[in-house]
This record gives C-alpha cells, sequence and structure tokens, in this order.
C-alpha cells in the first residue's frame, strides 16, 4: 500500500467527535497534515488540548464559510466528508422539515464541499474524496431509517458520480458504509428509546460479530481509502458482517 498521505493536507469535517474525531487522528498519525473542522468549538479544543491537532470551526451548512475555510486552508488533498444526522421513523412518520433536514446535512454539505475542493484538486492533478454513507442505503433496507436512508443511498449515487465524472483528473471518490459504530451519537439515540439495556442490546444482537463497530476502524478505512490510488467509486461496508 503506498504512503500516498504523509505530507498531504487533509480537510476533516465534523471532527468534533466519534467517527470523525478519530479520522483526524489517523490521518496525523499517518503524517497527513490535519484540518480537523466541526460547528462544536467546545469539541475542536478539547481535540486540539488532546492532540495539537489544527482545528477550525466549520458550519457545513453555509457555502460560504465553506469557501472561507478552503480559502484559510489552502489546496486541500484529502476531503473526509463525516457530517451527518441520522432521523429515525418511517416515510409516514416523518416530518418534511425532517426529511429537509437530512438532505442538507447528510447530502448538500457534501456537494457543497466537494465543490470548493475540487477545482485545486483538479489544477494539482489529483485528491482523495471520502464521502460517509452507510450500510442503511442502497446497500441495506433497515426499518424505521426512511429519511436516513434515503440521504445516505444519495450519498453513494454522488460518491459514484462525482468518481466516474474526475477519473481522468487524478480524483478518487469513495464511499464508507458503516453498519452501528459506538458514537457519542449513537449513545444519544439509545437513551432516548428510554430503556439504554434493551436498546443496546438489540443494536448489538444484529451484529453476526456480536459487538459494535469502533470509530478507530472507520477511520483506518478511510486511511487506506486515501491511499489506496488504485480504487474510486467504490462504496465500502464495514458492518461487522450486518450485509453478508
Amino acid at each position: 500500500m503506498p504512503d500516498w498521505v504523509k505530507d498531504r493536507t487533509v480537510l476533516v469535517t465534523a471532527a468534533g467527535q466519534g467517527i470523525g474525531r478519530a479520522t483526524a487522528i489517523a490521518f496525523t498519525a499517518a503524517g497527513a497534515r490535519v484540518i480537523a473542522t466541526d460547528i462544536n468549538e467546545a469539541a475542536l479544543a478539547e481535540l486540539t488540548s488532546e492532540t495539537g491537532i489544527e482545528t477550525r470551526r466549520l458550519d457545513v451548512l453555509d457555502a460560504a464559510d465553506i469557501a472561507a475555510a478552503v480559502a484559510a486552508v489552502g489546496p486541500v488533498d484529502v476531503l473526509f466528508n463525516g457530517a451527518g444526522f441520522v432521523h429515525a421513523g418511517s416515510i409516514l412518520e416523518m416530518k418534511e422539515e425532517d426529511f429537509e433536514f437530512a438532505m442538507d446535512l447528510n447530502v448538500r454539505s457534501m456537494i457543497r464541499t466537494i465543490r470548493a475542493v475540487l477545482p485545486t484538486m483538479i489544477e494539482r492533478g489529483g485528491g482523495a474524496i471520502i464521502n460517509m454513507s452507510s450500510v442503511a442505503s442502497s446497500i441495506k433496507g433497515v426499518p424505521n431509517r426512511f429519511a436516513y436512508s434515503t440521504t445516505k443511498a444519495a450519498v453513494v449515487g454522488l460518491t459514484k458520480s462525482v468518481a466516474a465524472d474526475y477519473v481522468g483528473h487524478g480524483i478518487r471518490c469513495n464511499a464508507i458504509c458503516p453498519g452501528t459504530v459506538e458514537s457519542p451519537s449513537l449513545q444519544d439515540r439509545m437513551r432516548a428509546q428510554g430503556d439504554y439495556e434493551a436498546a443496546r442490546a438489540a443494536f448489538i444482537a444484529r451484529q453476526p460479530m456480536g459487538r459494535l463497530g469502533s470509530p478507530e476502524e472507520i477511520a483506518d478505512l478511510a486511511v487506506y481509502l486515501a491511499n489506496a490510488t488504485y480504487t474510486s467509486g467504490q462504496a465500502y461496508a464495514i458492518d461487522g458482517g450486518w450485509t453478508i
């Protein structure tokens, strides 16, 4: 495996916690210059104090804020799109405003960040884009995840489209599709169900490996994909065997 990411500039969104935080740390360990971004400034301050990673507040719902961040950071070699939100409910239970928010955060935010970094990647002859999707997407139907699954299926589609359009420019675009991963957001969702232990047991029971994934395992795949210079347009399931 080539050590392509060493000394490259990596922009990570949603780096304040969970998978994004682990990914920022993993790319730093791989020798990259990492700019960890999030809307949560307190979480970013904690990340900097613990690791020394360069951080910047970024609202991925704001195209102007994204443009300003990319201009300040300079040429980006690797973009990791980690921002997203999990809505619960079926199509009949979903509120229209929830779907609009899911599309904006889970899909349009990636479009904004890709549009911001892509021209310079093309000028410099290459780059890697890694988008967070989910196995709850076009890969697998999951009950009570209509808005989430629909938007994550869109992420798979936009990933393949960008890959097809720019493969001749040295741009690689891939998607990571996790199963259930230990994260602060998952903890919140389990508590919201009323019986935390029962909810946790149910999440674990559906994993053939008998456990949940860790953010670090997803981060390792992100670094691998950044280094995988002959890979583009793929959606990688990393789900403990859930989709076997």
